[in-house]
């Protein structure tokens, strides 16, 4: 999971994944599903240097949470938590990558990735249908629409992602080792060729970016706590 980001966007003077959520961490809500699912044999968060905010989170969490130093960028988070898994994983082990601000994760869905994956040979990821018309302006000129773009077969990339230990790690450091930066770990794998298969899930798998993300995350949890009452 990787959660050295600032959260620049959020508007609030800590880090998105330490926002307070229905009497949790944003980081909390995220990670609840995997220590709950016994197929999670571990969990690896890459911080920021001197992160202030998570030892106070980590004496709340098991101890299968471990963490490593996280990179200037996303993929070189990951690719530090990938590299800190050797004696807990082989390289046909599958690995899960989760946005520490996505809280909203429901546990169907990430049951659904888990056996639908179970016997692939690359891996793939949770995505939902785009369902919203999109309309495209080119970057730097007055907000204006020039067209509106076909969104048959577009799909908007979730997470958990899912690959095998040593394919995610190979195409990230070759990403790397070429100055690429992939902006998920699926398009990591494009770049060598490969085809994550997609996972349809839920749209309410959120990621919390602003302050208005923050209140409709409260409103699915809150939702998802009174459906898991009702007979």
């Amino acid at each position: 999971m990787p959660a050295a980001g600032s959260g620049s966007r959020f508007g609030a003077p800590l880090p998105k994944q330490y926002a307070g959520l229905l009497g949790r961490t944003v980081i909390e809500w995220a990670l609840a599903p995997f220590l709950a699912d016994p197929r999670c044999a571990g969990v690896v968060v890459a911080l920021a240097a001197g992160d202030p905010w998570w030892p106070q989170v980590a004496a709340r969490l098991p101890a299968a949470v471990t963490t490593v130093p996280g990179g200037d960028q996303r993929s070189g988070s990951v690719l530090n938590g990938l590299q800190g898994l050797p004696g807990r994983a082989d390289d046909r082990d599958w690995v899960l990558v989760h946005d520490a601000a996505r809280p909203c994760l429901p546990p169907a869905d990430l049951a659904r990735l888990l056996d639908t994956l179970g016997g692939a040979a690359t891996g793939g990821l949770l995505a939902a249908p785009g369902a919203d018309t999109l309309k495209y302006c080119p970057p730097g000129a007055v907000a204006e629409v020039e067209r509106t773009v076909d969104r048959t077969g577009l799909w908007r990339a979730l997470t958990p992602q899912m690959f095998r230990l040593g394919l995610l790690r190979r195409a990230l450091q070759a990403a790397q080792d070429a100055g690429r930066i992939p902006t998920d770990e699926s398009q990591a794998l494009e770049w060598t060729g490969a085809r994550p298969q997609l996972v349809e899930g839920s749209a309410a798998n959120i990621k919390v970016t602003t302050a208005q993300d923050l209140v409709l995350a409260a409103a699915i949890l809150a939702a998802a706590a009174t459906a898991a009452t009702l007979p």
